[in-house]
């Protein structure tokens, strides 16, 4: 019997991260409804699923509306009649948002307003509207997905970053106000995760250094954050709520300057034995 086998997953985002999830979910036996403004990248994760031998539908959704997230659980109860997972993946990565979330002096109001208005307000509209259908079983798992740039300072994306520790305090709210009646939220922290978009805003040599700062000697992928969702949403996590999951190759788990000089530690330490 798969884990999730007869429960019903609403996730937002259909890119990379949500795409390799949206399909474990599938993998795991659940019915998977994926929500995304590109209805055309849903269309298409949703096609692998069924092709798959899966089970996926698609809603239209824009999280700066608030009438298209409950237009998009008025389709959950009237198809499924239940919601069991909730998977808030979805974020403003456009090029176009990303490009002038730079150094906070230079900051154009509308890139801080958009970025909480769909990473953190979107979110948590999600989950206003979610939380009742979880409800009506008493039990449900609510998955953020968040960012380590969220835990740590860095030289860009100050505004994504902001917004996304927003979504790490809603959670332990979420679990503190809904744990009794049976609901868990959890934050999925990811590093520096390998898509297509990475490739297209970063150079070789930048992933390069990234790779030399983290504790594992490769960098993560899409499915690493699936199956850290996976068992998230399943009942091997049913003692696990308001935690966040750092899901990094632990890149912030370390002094800086160890890294680079792991390889010389150990020649070191094998002359001392000498």
């Amino acid at each position: 019997m798969k884990r999730l086998d007869g429960r019903v997953v609403v996730i937002t985002g259909s890119g990379g991260i949500g795409a390799a999830c949206a399909k474990r979910y599938a993998e795991e036996g659940a019915r998977v409804l994926i929500g995304d403004i590109d209805v055309k990248s849903a269309n298409g994760v949703a096609a692998a699923i069924s092709a798959a031998g899966g089970d996926a539908l698609v809603q239209e959704l824009d999280l700066a509306n608030e009438a298209s997230v409950k237009a998009l659980y008025e389709l959950v109860d009237h198809k499924y009649g239940r919601l069991d997972v909730l998977h808030n993946n979805a974020a403003d990565t456009r090029g176009e948002q990303m490009a002038y979330d730079m150094a906070i002096t230079e900051m154009p109001a509308h890139i801080w307003d958009r970025a909480f208005e769909i990473n953190a307000r979107g979110t948590m509209f999600m989950i206003k509207h979610g939380i009742p259908l979880m409800l009506k079983h008493g039990k449900g798992s609510i998955i953020n997905t968040s960012s380590g740039a969220a835990l740590r300072g860095d030289l860009f994306g100050p505004a994504y970053a902001s917004s996304k520790a927003a979504i790490n305090c809603l959670t332990k709210y979420v679990a503190t106000q809904f744990g009794k009646k049976g609901i868990r939220c959890n934050v999925i922290s990811p590093g520096l995760i390998v898509t297509p978009n990475v490739y297209l805003s970063n150079s070789q040599e930048q992933l390069d250094r990234i790779t030399r700062h983290k504790l594992t000697p490769y960098l993560g992928e899409p499915d690493d954050i699936a199956a850290a969702a996976a068992f998230l949403a399943s009942d091997d996590s049913k003692f696990i709520t308001g935690q966040v999951m750092v899901v990094d190759g632990g890149i912030i788990d370390h002094m800086p300057y160890v890294a680079e000089n792991i390889d010389a530690f150990f020649d070191s330490s094998a002359k001392r034995r000498v």
